[in-house]
């Protein structure tokens, strides 16, 4: 059953498409439900919209980490990283740090 949040916060979205917190909403609506392809999308726009929304980083490097994506994954956590550092939001570097070790090594250097 999908997550009963959806469609109010689309509908929030096709009025102000520059709401963060919606975008922020609908992606971890989408996270519950475990539709991390559209988490993704929606998580991925509002940081377009606020770049320096560190929680929306986290959540969207979640949901990549989560399809498998890993080296998108380990670049939003770099970014993340950078964005809830210069916020002062030490508890989501650190949320950031835990996940970007847990991350399966691959060839590339990261």
């Amino acid at each position: 059953m999908a997550n009963r949040r959806i469609e109010p916060l689309k509908k929030v979205l096709a009025i102000d498409p520059n709401d963060e917190v919606a975008w922020f909403g609908l992606g971890k609506a989408y996270m519950e439900d475990e539709n991390f392809e559209e988490a993704a999308k929606a998580l991925q726009q509002c940081v377009t919209v606020k770049p320096t929304y560190s929680a929306a980083y986290y959540a969207w490097a979640q949901s990549l980490q989560k399809l498998s994506r890993i080296d998108e994954c380990r670049t939003v956590c770099a970014t993340g990283i950078d964005v809830s550092t210069k916020n002062g939001d030490a508890m989501v570097t650190k949320n950031f740090e835990l996940l970007k070790s847990s991350l399966p090594t691959s060839g590339s250097f990261g």
